[in-house]
């Protein structure tokens, strides 16, 4: 019995010496954490709002506050002895309580990409500054006129004469001869600091640091070719018979201008279903407004906030931005009264809700989405309805006769979309993987190899420009794109999950519960799960291709 107290004795005193490390060790990791926001959302704040400044004005004054903003965020990670703390914490295995488990995950890897010399990322951050004015400041050359994205896009669309599509597509691909250089320095720069912090290159590096296995990945990648790829390809015969006859060319010699837009990234218009004449004379900013409020996360806060419409020197593009993870959350947009914007202002305030209704008790670096494709997979879930007939019945912008008169074409639109993107996603994907493997193969020919294999459009005869370099995601938003696609397959899946498990009442009923469904399974978690654990917390599964194929393919 003696032996027995005694051994007891001796359990319960380890226990406790086992328990006091612990809660010392947590106890430590709460006084870094403390410090850590006492430092950072400052300079996160100040370097997300001179962002938004410089890409509203594009003033150089602008850019310049921008670029200091940016590089004392960065500079921030770079502290060695904060990050050996770090280390120290995270080896001990430790800490244990979730939050701060989670907290302390996410933190390590900010600080671990950040442990290079500061003149490295210094001449990172100068350089994609220098390259974003000179995106933004372009306006493409055709015949003598200096023309907009949007004109651009007008031209491609519209037009039926090949020379005018030509001459638009080429006066757009200007762009790229003025950055090449300067894009190519960027990837080898971005290279050497990856390899300074132990990883082969940059693109590994960036996916692993946002919780993705490059691997799995590209399988997964491989998987989706597969799947895509007969069904593209017989949709790819269609197309050409259609354009073909659209500009009186043979099918074999239809140009990479010939497909309506300046990567042949979105669906060309060929089912009779004229989109863009239902918004004609709409307004995208008044419907956007009145459905997020009809499902209970209103936008108006945003809205107020944002800067929606066209003018000089802004940024061409679309984004959402959060300024604080405190509820100070913008979009910046090139609204018109047609289709794309419309999408376009539905996903940009997907991506505003998701920031807008986050759980604000949340410590600071779990304040945001539990990845950046499942708030791309809520942006794409809400801009896919700018096609849904159903949808545009239950906004008024058609009527119940003509939404189910164009139901059957609304849908092949939205498959034909869904497959040409997916086969330009593989495009992005392969290019970046493979230039940054490689970034001193001959990237014109790399470029156009994979479009040809991709996108099945032909290279012009001749062409040796540097292509690649016209698209601003290779430069500005590096080994982010396949995070489109995978945001389209978790869609689909929250498509899926809806459809069958959350509504089930009236329509009013359905509204509502659709957006309860997300704002309390997928924006109030922020990013206190996995992005993994999240989806299946959300939808009862793990990420998924089956609901995408289904939906898209027609496979079960």
């Amino acid at each position: 019995m003696k032996r027995t107290i005694i051994c007891a004795f001796a359990l319960a005193a380890m226990l406790w010496s086992c328990t006091s490390k612990q809660e010392k060790m947590e106890n430590r990791m709460r006084g870094f954490i403390s410090s850590y926001e006492e430092e950072i959302i400052p300079l996160y704040k100040e370097s997300a709002f001179s962002s938004w400044e410089a890409n509203v004005t594009g003033t150089d004054e602008a850019w310049a506050r921008n670029e200091k903003a940016s590089l004392a965020y960065s500079a921030f990670f770079t502290d060695r002895q904060a990050f050996a703390e770090l280390k120290e914490i995270r080896e001990s295995g430790l800490v244990k309580e979730p939050l701060l488990a989670r907290q302390l995950d996410i933190i390590y890897n900010y600080f671990l990409a950040g442990q290079v010399d500061t003149a490295l990322i210094s001449e990172q951050i100068r350089m994609e500054t220098e390259i974003t004015k000179k995106f933004n400041s372009f306006r493409a050359d055709v015949n003598g006129k200096k023309l907009s994205d949007n004109e651009v896009e007008d031209i491609l669309r519209n037009s039926t004469r090949s020379d005018e599509l030509q001459a638009a597509w080429e006066g757009h691909k200007l762009i790229g001869p003025l950055v090449a250089d300067d894009v190519l320095r960027l990837v080898k720069h971005r290279n050497r600091i990856a390899q300074e912090l132990g990883f082969s290159n940059y693109h590994r590096m960036s996916l692993e640091l946002s919780g993705q296995n490059p691997d799995e990945v590209t399988a997964l990648f491989d998987e989706l070719d597969s799947l895509t790829r007969g069904a593209f390809a017989n949709l790819k015969g269609e197309i050409d018979s259609y354009y073909a006859k659209r500009y009186g060319v043979p099918a074999a010699g239809l140009m990479p201008w010939h497909y309506q837009n300046r990567y042949f990234q979105e669906a060309p218009e060929i089912y009779p279903v004229d989109f863009d004449s239902y918004y004609a004379d709409k307004d995208p900013v008044k419907i956007a407004s009145e459905y997020y409020a009809s499902i209970g996360l209103p936008v108006d806060a945003i809205l107020a906030k944002s800067d929606l419409y066209e003018k000089p020197g802004k940024n061409q593009h679309a984004f959402s931005t959060d300024i604080d993870r405190s509820g100070d959350v913008r979009t910046l947009d090139n609204i018109r009264p047609d289709s794309y914007w419309m999408n376009t202002i539905l996903h940009e305030l997907g991506h505003g809700v998701y920031s807008c209704y986050n759980d604000m008790s949340l410590p600071f670096a779990l304040r945001d989405a539990a990845h950046t494709f499942t708030t791309e997979a809520v942006a794409n879930y809400f801009g896919r309805l700018a096609t849904n007939p159903a949808w545009m019945n239950y906004m008024g912008i058609i009527t119940a006769e003509e939404a189910e008169k164009i139901g059957d074409d609304a849908f092949s639109a939205f498959r034909l979309q869904q497959l040409v993107f997916s086969r330009w996603a593989q495009v992005m994907y392969r290019f970046e993987k493979e230039m940054y493997e490689n970034p001193d193969q001959d990237l014109n020919d790399l470029w156009w190899n994979i479009v040809e294999k991709y996108q099945m459009m032909k290279k012009p005869e001749g062409r040796s420009m540097p292509d690649w370099a016209t698209k601003i995601h290779v430069a500005l938003y590096p080994c982010y794109y396949h995070n489109y696609l995978l945001g389209e397959l978790l869609a689909s899946q929250f498509s899926e999950y809806i459809t069958g498990t959350v509504v089930k009442g009236s329509r009013e009923e359905d509204m509502k519960a659709m957006g309860e469904f997300f704002k309390t399974k997928v924006f109030i978690p922020g990013m206190r799960y996995e992005w993994n654990e999240m989806i299946e917390k959300a939808t009862g599964e793990k990420l998924t291709a089956k609901y995408y194929a289904a939906q898209v393919v027609g496979v079960k």
